[in-house]
């Protein structure tokens, strides 16, 4: 069987500044912020095809929305959740789902808000 895996994900944003501030806190990193006029990205880093990034916050008028119910749900990995949800809420956004046991099998998870109203989840082995 085939392997499946993400090769991108896309966080929208309405207002590009405050986002980059929330998750640079929430996950002690820097994201490399890209202006192309009325459409604009901010890059985690990561090790994937894009310049390293994997994913970014992005931010365009008409084609993008925020969604704290609807759209894909995405989780980013963790050493343990419990850490990044700690930052949350100093970060502007709200924890929706402390840190719970999924399975001992599976690790543990979260969810929060973040700054521009977006459900992001947590994973962690412990």
């Amino acid at each position: 069987m085939k392997k499946v895996t993400v090769g991108w994900f896309e966080i929208p944003v309405k207002n590009m500044d405050r986002a980059i501030t929330f998750y640079q806190k929430v996950f002690d990193c820097s994201l490399h912020k890209l202006d192309m006029g009325d459409f604009k990205m901010a890059m985690f880093p990561g090790e994937g095809g894009g310049k390293g990034a994997e994913g970014s916050l992005v931010y365009h008028k008409d084609f993008y929305k925020t969604s704290k119910l609807a759209g894909a749900l995405i989780y980013f990995s963790s050493e343990d959740v419990s850490i990044e949800l700690a930052k949350v809420k100093e970060a502007g956004g709200t924890v929706e789902i402390p840190k719970k046991m999924i399975s001992p099998e599976y690790g543990y998870m979260g969810v929060f808000i973040d700054s521009e109203g977006n459900r992001i989840a947590l994973h962690s082995n412990d």
